[in-house]
């Protein structure tokens, strides 16, 4: 079966709210691992984590950082008209307007982005959009001591225009005064400070995300440590976890769900790391699985064109599948000629050969890919991840790694009191 034909509710399990976990537990790395392994599933805490893990391995892991993406305003209600000296009465309420940062806009790139003064501009969700018909939202808030004007007005589009009346000030800084950390939709709760803590990883670095990279949450100094005494090697990437990681499946078959686009950053050794591994990693988390099998197909794109755009690199939903069935016709074309499926390092090597001719340290690229049973791993041969929703795409990612031994672990985990989601138990997934 092609995965467009997939239908999510073959991917549904009873998911009782009491054991989604609305709270981190008090130490990161005390949490429970469920251990998978050749089809065995057992159970452990996080700590242990480094002895399921061969000496000379390669875990690679997603850097990001959740920027404060939530922007509070009130649109007072339009005064109505003065009528014979007399103001009629009205409701003196004002409307709550959220408006959630997505991606930015002008300027495109991240860091220059938190960089900007002034102005700036960025593609956005507005809650309660109905109330703010026209003219601008402001805020007055104190920062560094000073007060600021800060103001959203609409552009075009999705696209609002951020404005503030002290050039001296970063739209970092800003951000850091007026924004809220989102949490998860499905925590049904209200952010607290200790989320700005415990909703990040101990080795976020790059400000972009409007989501955690979850599997990363377990990792504690003394874990990373621990990896490090075993010989095991560690490579960073960057990718931006989008709100659309929450976008749920609502149509029949998988075919007719549109994935949502992310963007990524992997650095030149990386790439080198991964080739003097084989081509095989270890991934923490989903975002990070995303990334590493993109770069197999953004590799074998350049292989067919070396002259690619970096703008052309894009990886499409399905891309990966029709460029396998192309591998497929044209090896069967061969028949016993030289023709063979570029393996991993293969890939790699054509995408540090272009990046060495565009003079690139770092690959700015993005990525809609679709993993879903029927996909065959190329890059990632492990995962550590948590228990993710129902009829998720994350839950297809999943089981195109275990294939239907997913319903085993789900199983596991559930009679065996796991917590799920974001801030739940974690897990490790050797095939």
């Amino acid at each position: 079966m092609h995965p467009r034909n997939i239908r999510i509710a073959d991917y549904n399990y009873c998911l009782p709210d009491e054991r989604i976990a609305k709270f981190p537990i008090a130490e990161r790395d005390h949490s429970k691992l469920l251990v998978y392994r050749h089809g065995e599933v057992g159970e452990d805490h996080f700590y242990n984590l480094p002895q399921y893990i061969a000496e000379g391995s390669l875990m690679v892991f997603n850097n990001t950082k959740v920027i404060q993406a939530r922007i509070h305003f009130r649109k007072s209600p339009t005064l109505p008209p003065v009528w014979a000296g007399r103001v009629p009465a009205r409701n003196s309420s004002s409307a709550r307007i959220e408006v959630f940062l997505l991606e930015p806009s002008n300027p495109t790139d991240y860091e220059l982005m938190f960089q900007s003064r002034g102005h700036c501009s960025w593609h956005c969700l507005v809650g309660n959009l109905k109330k703010w018909k026209e003219g601008p939202l402001t805020r007055d808030i104190i920062v560094g001591g000073k007060q600021v004007r800060f103001t959203a007005q609409k552009a075009t589009g999705d696209e609002i225009e951020f404005t503030w009346d002290n050039p001296d000030i970063s739209f970092a800084g800003m951000l850091d005064v007026v924004g809220e950390l989102p949490i998860p939709p499905y925590l049904n709760r209200e952010t607290q400070e200790s989320d700005l803590t415990t909703y990040q990883t101990v080795y976020s670095k790059i400000k972009g995300s409007v989501a955690a990279p979850t599997a990363g949450l377990h990792f504690t100094d003394k874990v990373l440590e621990a990896l490090d005494a075993k010989g095991i090697d560690r490579e960073e990437l960057t990718l931006h976890v989008g709100a659309g990681t929450f976008k749920p499946v609502k149509s029949e078959e998988v075919g007719d769900h549109e994935m949502h686009t992310e963007t990524f950053c992997v650095k030149r050794q990386t790439i080198d790391k991964l080739i003097a591994h084989g081509g095989k990693a270890i991934a923490v988390g989903t975002t990070s699985v995303r990334t590493l099998e993109s770069l197999y197909y953004i590799g074998l794109k350049l292989i067919g064109n070396p002259n690619l755009r970096p703008d052309e690199l894009h990886v499409g939903q399905w891309e990966p599948y029709c460029l396998n069935e192309e591998l497929r016709m044209k090896n069967e074309e061969c028949r016993g000629g030289s023709c063979t499926r570029p393996n991993a390092i293969t890939a790699l090597r054509a995408l540090r050969d272009w990046m060495d001719r565009n003079h690139l340290d770092t690959l700015h690229s993005s990525t809609q890919i679709i993993i879903a049973p029927g996909y065959k791993y190329k890059i990632v041969d492990n995962l550590i991840t948590n228990f993710h929703q129902p009829q998720s795409t994350l839950l297809l990612l999943v089981s195109a790694l275990v294939g239907e031994d997913w319903r085993t672990i789900y199983d596991y985990a559930l009679s065996h009191d796991f917590r799920f989601l974001s801030y739940g138990d974690s897990s490790i997934l050797i095939p």
